[in-house]
């Protein structure tokens, strides 16, 4: 269809600071499963977020996750998460600072795709 964005993917990972692996666990866990996951489902619908998966990968560096997003526009969805006055996107924002440093409100540089390959 002509004008109709493509959908877009990412993956990133961020670090996570030490002793917060736990933490970290626990609020994505309250997200997927438990008493967040009303407020995380609207939000990413109100982003235009499709997918959004969390792996944490221990390395000999040091924990990290592996964030995977999936919309239609990703650039807009990341900057709702960035600046978005709903509770449950600040007290997000609030989180991502707190186990991985990160002021997301301060912007996202996005990784390099250097392949992509599709069947």
């Amino acid at each position: 269809m002509s004008g109709t964005p493509a959908h877009q993917s990412m993956c990133f990972t961020l670090p996570l600071l030490p002793g917060k692996t736990g933490a970290d666990r626990a609020a994505m866990l309250s997200c997927w499963r438990g008493d967040r996951r009303d407020d995380h489902a609207a939000s990413r619908r109100r982003q235009g977020v499709t997918r959004e998966s969390v792996w944490i990968q221990s390395t000999p560096a040091g924990d990290v996750v592996v964030v995977l997003m999936e919309a239609d526009d990703l650039s807009s969805a990341l900057r709702s998460v960035a600046t978005s006055s709903d509770p449950f996107d600040e007290w997000f924002r609030h989180h991502v600072a707190d186990v991985h440093g990160v002021r997301l409100e301060q912007g996202f540089d996005a990784p390099e795709q250097v392949l992509d390959y599709r069947a």
